[in-house]
């Protein structure tokens, strides 16, 4: 008898991986729907227009607790009514909300979505771009905190992934 577990009884591969033609079709299509916040970090920071607004679907009180600079105040429940003023629809819109426990981004996504918009959620929230180190405004001015070594790197400005 092998010391290998048989695979029904292992529980990760007791569903096994997708068909590689699967996954690439699934993990193409994760990527149409979610930017994470480096990446729009790094897009915003570039200079110029970064070709997509940001979306923060927070209350106000969540807004004026933090949020990151430059973001367009929308929050999810008035969505389907203050849109058309507020957003340009030939331009893409990333949301985001408090983090990964919350599905308030998705939510306003999808009711973005349902309106026409093109549209993206920020992975992580508002929690991983403090996390990782990024400036932010709160209605007392502009913050920023050091980056945590569990989400981002010390030393690069860049993960490599």
């Amino acid at each position: 008898m092998t010391s290998q577990l048989l695979t029904s009884d292992n529980p990760v591969l007791r569903v096994p991986p997708a068909s590689p033609a699967a996954a690439a079709a699934h993990f193409g299509a994760s990527l149409a729907f979610h930017a994470d916040v480096s990446d729009v970090a790094t897009a915003l920071g570039a200079g110029g227009d970064p070709g997509f607004v940001v979306l923060d679907s927070r209350s106000t009180a969540s807004w004026d607790q933090g949020h990151v600079p430059g973001a367009v105040h929308l929050p999810t429940a008035l969505v389907a009514e203050r849109t058309a003023g507020l957003l340009d629809p030939a331009v893409p819109v990333v949301t985001y909300c408090w983090g990964p426990g919350c599905n308030g981004a998705t939510r306003a996504a999808l009711a973005l979505a349902e309106l026409g918009y093109q549209v993206k959620e920020m992975l992580g929230g508002f929690e991983y771009w403090v996390r990782e180190g990024f400036a932010f405004e709160t209605w007392e001015g502009s913050g920023r905190r050091a980056a945590d070594p569990l989400t981002a790197p010390v030393d690069a400005d860049d993960c490599g992934c």
